[in-house]
């Protein structure tokens, strides 16, 4: 018999979507009101065009979707910076954006592979790019500078970038942005090779703070 498990079942869209705006109005005040806002006018700037052209029928089911899809967007522009900001300062707050991207982007994730007594952390992504090194913490240079040396024994020649999470370097919004800024300069058969060259190394475990992460192009979702 097989001892392979099941695949985890996905949550449905309508749950997540349940999820994502108990945790966008905890931070957005009147956020119903709102998105009731952005529907209303945008169905009666479309519906208005149909009365001009006399096409009420066809524009006022037009206006309807648009004005659900416009809706839609702009929550999740909405739920996606009030996620971000209610795991700002939270332990591990970069591991859980980096830990969401999708295996698509060709990012892997390796957390807290250096912490502190300080509490700042050091998190390990590997890609195409190379090994990049995503601090986060009060005072986290000392740390990355270490860790820096540490991978590039492990690592000969292989591009080693960083980048520092907080107020004195990136926001935790701008993160995935910033990842896929590095230029591209390893082959995808090499990346292969760097990701289990670095998967025989011990890693540290950290709580990564719980609650839906925005994903590109989609409603956040967990």
């Amino acid at each position: 018999m097989s001892n392979r498990q099941p695949a985890p079942e996905k949550q449905k869209w309508h749950k997540q979507l349940r999820e994502t705006y108990s945790v966008a109005s905890e931070h957005v005040s009147l956020l119903s009101l709102k998105l009731l806002l952005v529907f209303a006018i945008t169905f009666s700037a479309i519906f208005g065009i149909g009365v001009a052209l006399n096409l009420m029928a066809f524009f006022t089911i037009l206006a309807v979707g648009l004005s659900l899809l416009i809706t839609l967007i702009v929550f999740g522009r909405i739920a996606e910076r009030a996620i971000y900001a209610s795991v700002e300062d939270q332990l591990g707050a970069a591991a859980s954006v980096l830990q969401s991207m999708s295996p698509r982007t060709g990012f892997t994730t390796t957390p807290a592979v250096g912490v502190d007594k300080l509490q700042n952390i050091v998190h390990r992504v590997v890609g195409r790019p190379g090994v990049i090194l995503v601090a986060e913490g009060s005072r986290p240079q000392q740390l990355l500078t270490e860790q820096k040396k540490i991978h590039a024994r492990f690592a000969p020649g292989v591009p080693i970038h960083e980048i520092i999470v907080g107020s004195s370097g990136v926001q935790l919004r701008h993160l995935r942005k910033e990842l896929k800024k590095f230029p591209k300069a390893l082959r995808p058969a090499a990346t292969t090779e760097l990701r289990r060259r670095f998967s025989a190394l011990p890693a540290n475990q950290i709580p990564i703070p719980k609650g839906p992460m925005p994903t590109r192009g989609k409603t956040p979702r967990r």
